[in-house]
Formats: C-alpha cells, structure tokens, sequence
C-alpha cells in the first residue's frame, strides 16, 4: 500500500468535519489546478469555486459556506481552510533536518558550550564563549561569534552569520545567508569627513521568530536591537540599530526600518514599506505596500502611501488622482467663464 493518510486522519488532525469516503488515501499536497489523484487540495475564498469541477485532487478542505454548494466531493470542512490545509502540509510533507551530529569538520572552540542532540554540518564555525542549545541545527557554513548565544530547537541556515553577543531564542528559524548582529549604520560628519561611531551593542531575537534569507539585523549602538516573540521577517529586509520590533508582527520583503524605530505588537509592513528612524508604530497596524512611514502612527488601522493616509482615506485619494486631467480642464473651463464675467 503506498505510503500516505487516510481521510478520516487529516479529518481529525484539524478538527474538521468529514464530508466523504473517510477511507480515501491521500499521499500529496497540490494546488486547486495541478491536483491529481491522490492529493488534497484546499479552496479559500468563493471566487475559486470555478476550480472545483476541473480539479483532480481526491479531496477539498474547505469552509463552510463553500461546502453547502458542493456535491459529489470529498470534503474536509473547517472555519480557516488555509491553516488546516497547512497543518496538513506538514503532517504529509514533515521538514527534515540532519541527523543529531558533530562533523569533524566544523570548527568548535573549546570555550564553547553545545547542548545535547545537536546537528553540526561541515562547515560551521563557533566562536569563543559562545552558547548553543539542545536539539540546535546548524548547517553548512553557519558562523556563530564570541559569546553569542542559540536556544533550543532552533534551525539556522547555510551561511548565517550570528554576530559576537547576538542571542538567539528557541525555535528560531533563520534562512540562508541572513547576518544578525551586523554593525549598525552610525556616523559622525567632521570636517568633511565620517566617522565610524562604535556599535557596542546586541541583537535578542525572541521565541519562535523567524527570520528569511538574506536579512540584515544591525547591532544597537548602545543597548539591544530586539525581534520579539513569533515575528515573522520575510526575505530581503533591513532591520537598522535599536530598532524594536513586539511580538507577532510581520515585516515582508523588501521593507527597512530604519534606527530606533519601535514597532507594536502584531504590526504589519507590507513589501517595500520604509519605516523613518526614532518613529513609533502602535500595536496592530497595517503598513500597505511602498508606503513611508514619516511620521508616528499612533492609531491603530490601516494605512498606505507617501504621505501616509488611512487605507480608505488613501483609496479615495487615488480615485481623484485619475481623474485630475479631467478636474484640470473643468477648472481651466471655470476660470476661463470667470474672466468672461468679470469682463462685462
């Protein structure tokens, strides 16, 4: 029999309710339009139901109000498709890491500590004093400076660099080619010249943070750059010094915040948001895309653009911008009345 879960299984793993032949295997995860037997699939919105009569997947997961329009389907019926389908995901398709090991070809100081059931690839190198918990993965390439420190269950990357100080909590994830820890961007203008102002300080990353590839997190100049518990940081984004980030929030490709900007809880900076140095964003924000934050937000709602109006305010804005030809000749029409009037 190959290799897979039976319906009532994932059924029960997300706590949904069973629409269909419980004992259907499914062996894959695939999206609405590749799906084939064999799979399961998910659909989260209405619009998408002009998928499900081409679909070859074995089964749905679903919401309610989709479920009561479908016939002839196995279902998985629950309130939030896209995290029980996740779930699935990850029961089906489990990450694997390597097995618990040293290679004699990473470099440990002998000042180091390295908890139990540890996984380091060839490769790594770990600094003097430096502090690694129990269960951590390391891969190929990862460099771990003077008395940083790694929680438990945590997963770094190939070519990671965590920075001297730097500490890292539990069940971090930090992808490929990410630096933490990073000097920060200070200078002092003289005379026509630069000059480098010492960064001192440390980087925390909290709990069940993690991190994308290629992020850039700067040292405080004084004191800590702090990521807090569950954030999430999407690829590609610059994270300046001081900078204080609350828990669960999340920050997406591409946006920088620049120095001693403090970030609420459950705040999101959407792609290519630039946040102003020493600003304050209050806890759950919605930063839209491209916007520049240049002033605090101390509301909480949604908001977007340069300069950054409330999303519905923004959108009402934009609807005059495309139509400024036509209120450009309306008003030239106007003055021009005007003149004729003045005249007489």
């Amino acid at each position: 029999m190959a290799e897979g879960k039976r319906l009532k299984e994932l059924a029960e793993l997300v706590g949904g309710f069973l629409k269909g032949d419980e004992a259907t295997l499914i062996t894959g995860v695939a999206s609405l339009e590749e799906a084939k037997a064999g799979d399961i699939t998910f659909i989260s919105h209405r619009r998408y139901k002009r998928f499900l009569a081409t679909t070859g997947a074995s089964a749905i997961v679903v919401s309610p109000e989709v479920a009561e329009s479908v016939e002839g389907k196995n279902l998985i019926v629950v309130e939030n498709p896209y995290l029980a389908f996740a779930k699935i995901m990850s029961h089906l398709k489990p990450v694997t890491h390597p097995p618990a090991g040293i290679s004699p070809e990473a470099h440990i100081d002998p000042s180091a500590t390295i908890g139990s059931d540890v996984s380091i690839q060839a490769g790594v190198f770990i600094s003097k004093g430096a502090k690694v918990g129990n269960r951590v993965v390391l891969y190929s390439g990862v460099y771990i400076g003077d008395n940083a420190e790694i929680g438990d269950d945590t997963v770094i990357y190939s070519n990671v660099s965590i920075r001297e100080e730097s500490k890292i909590g539990r069940r971090v994830i930090i992808h490929c080619n990410s630096v933490i820890g990073s000097d920060g961007f200070g200078y002092i203008s003289e005379g026509g010249k630069h000059h480098k102002i010492p960064q001192v300080g440390t980087v925390v990353v909290e709990d069940d943070v993690e991190i994308g590839a290629c992020v850039t997190i700067d040292r405080a100049t004084i004191g800590s750059t702090v990521i807090g518990k569950g954030t999430k940081i999407d690829n590609l984004v610059q994270i300046a010094h001081n900078v204080r980030i609350g828990e669960n929030s999340i920050v997406v490709a591409q946006a920088g915040v620049a120095g001693s900007a403090k970030i609420g809880n459950r705040v999101t900076l959407a792609g290519q948001v630039g946040v102003a140095g020493h600003l304050e964003i209050t806890d759950d924000c919605v930063i839209g895309a491209k916007s520049l934050v240049s002033s605090s937000v101390k509301n909480k709602g949604a908001y977007t653009g340069y300069p950054l109006l409330e999303h519905k305010r923004w959108l009402k804005a934009q609807t005059l911008v495309q139509k400024l030809p036509e209120i450009k000749d309306k008003l030239r029409e106007l003055e021009e009345r005007l003149n004729r009037l003045e005249k007489k």
